[in-house]
């Protein structure tokens, strides 16, 4: 198999970079990114991209992909509204018409976020962005598969972006005792999104219990 993925180096894009790799079943992988990471491997084909709303010159990149995961994203608050607008709707939407005209059997994999809102009514950008990305890209008649996780608790130590992360961090113990719809681990997102970008499920919208089925 021929995978795509942006945002691999981030927090669960990274993971699932690493799940690819290790896979027999995927014999290329095709990593978008802002500049080189300097990672080499024998599958690896990083793609530095200077503008995400505009792959007219990666079009070949997009070409005979097997699955595609997109996870680019930025937390709420980080940028200015019509930044996080760009981020959370166009990249994504961009992304997925360049893998539909290029690749249309794919399976294309969004990491989107809990009350992502498809009636696109919500005063919260996040939840009306989200719903608006998955929206348009479900528009596009891709085998697309929308998940979203609640508190996504980072595995690997980092900078948390803001003192609401940092204090999650630490009552992340009480999350998992709230249930399955509270929290799930970095690690246990990705292997998810792997799971199913690759072998694919009935389950097209799923939410952050449905998530913890497949790992």
């Amino acid at each position: 198999m021929k995978v795509i993925i942006a945002g691999s180096t981030g927090m669960v894009g990274n993971i699932i970079l690493d799940h690819c790799l290790a896979s027999q079943k995927i014999k290329e992988v095709i990593s978008l990114v802002r500049k080189p990471t300097g990672l080499s491997h024998e599958k690896l084909n990083e793609v530095v991209i200077e503008d995400f709303t505009d792959y007219a010159a990666h079009e070949p990149s997009f070409k005979d992909i097997d699955a595609a995961f997109f996870c680019i994203g930025v937390y709420t608050g980080q940028v200015p509204d019509h930044q996080f607008k760009i981020i959370t709707v166009d990249y994504a939407v961009v992304f997925a018409k360049a893998l539909q005209a290029n690749s249309p059997k794919a399976s294309l994999c969004l990491l989107s976020g809990a009350g992502a809102d498809k009636t696109e009514k919500s005063r919260a950008s996040f939840a009306r962005y989200k719903g608006m990305s998955e929206n348009q890209i479900d528009a596009l008649g891709l085998d697309f598969y929308t998940f979203r996780p609640a508190y996504i608790y980072p595995v690997t130590p980092r900078q948390e972006p803001n003192i609401m992360y940092s204090i999650s961090r630490k009552l992340y113990p009480i999350f998992k005792l709230l249930g399955e719809n509270a929290s799930i681990t970095s690690e246990e997102l990705a292997a998810a999104m792997f799971h199913i970008g690759i072998n694919r499920t009935d389950k097209k919208i799923l939410e952050n219990r449905d998530i913890l089925k497949f790992v």
